[in-house]
């Protein structure tokens, strides 16, 4: 074993390795298939990869690779349509503790509600309510206005409120 410095290839050795799971969560949120989130988060760290030498911080990749995924997923939709589908069990519930029963029934109706929804409204809900993104940041990550954010989460809010009755109080509040 040579003991030295750091290599560029260990760094993102290191980011692959310490964000892979998140980044999966996101995109299964997105596309509502597991196997679509893997193909969807190994090429966005596939242009990651190509672009790590000019990432001057490690700290900015992950929003990067966030950045590049959302923005394939949207030339996915544009593309063709699939046919989309939510597992039965998400990857949250494979990778975590088992929650309660409430909490696993809530989140598989949540995940059947996002699958009801079109893919921009599903892409604007994962961004401000799963990623926490601001307005202005979601817009900016999708290439749309901020009314254009604004108006599909107020629109995919009803719907879920429409669809799911019991998710309601989920919608309500700070969602609104």
């Amino acid at each position: 074993m040579v003991v030295g410095k750091r290599t560029s290839e260990d760094e993102f050795d290191e980011f692959v390795r310490g964000s892979s799971l998140r980044l999966l969560r996101s995109a299964y949120l997105l596309t509502g298939d597991q196997h679509l989130a893997e193909d969807l988060v190994q090429s966005a760290l596939e242009r990651t990869h190509r672009s790590w030498k000019r990432l001057h911080r490690t700290e900015s990749a992950e929003m990067y690779t966030r950045r590049v995924m959302y923005h394939l997923q949207v030339a996915w939709w544009r593309r063709r349509r699939v046919k989309e589908h939510f597992d039965e069990q998400p990857i949250d519930e494979r990778v975590s503790t088992p929650d309660s029963a409430e909490d696993a029934t809530r989140r598989l109706v949540l995940g059947q509600a996002l699958a009801q929804l079109t893919t921009r409204q599903r892409a604007v809900i994962v961004l401000r309510f799963y990623e926490d993104l601001s307005v202005s940041q979601t817009a900016e990550m999708l290439g749309c206005s901020n009314g254009t954010v604004k108006s599909q989460t107020a629109k995919a809010l009803a719907a879920l409120r429409r669809q799911r009755p019991e998710l309601a109080q989920l919608t309500e509040g700070s969602f609104a």
